[in-house]
């Protein structure tokens, strides 16, 4: 069999976790969607948008990306 160019794809299983919040902090995030609603026009709940907003927080942490590139996951 002739080796395929496409690797092998990842897991893309979702994992659930559940977190609690600091009322402030669930103020913020709420405050946060409804300025994402009033910019897109689209509506989207906290537990949408956090997952976005770690993934942009973990792609943008310079120490972390520095981290992940010189340590293979």
């Amino acid at each position: 069999m002739s080796a395929l160019r496409l690797p092998r794809l990842p897991d893309r299983s979702p994992v659930k976790i559940t977190i609690t919040l600091a009322p402030d902090l669930h103020r913020h995030l709420s405050t946060y969607a409804d300025l994402y609603r009033e910019h897109y026009g689209d509506t989207e709940s906290i537990t949408e948008l956090i997952p976005f907003m770690l993934r942009l927080f973990l792609e943008t942490d310079k120490a972390f990306v520095r981290t992940r590139t010189r340590t293979p996951s």
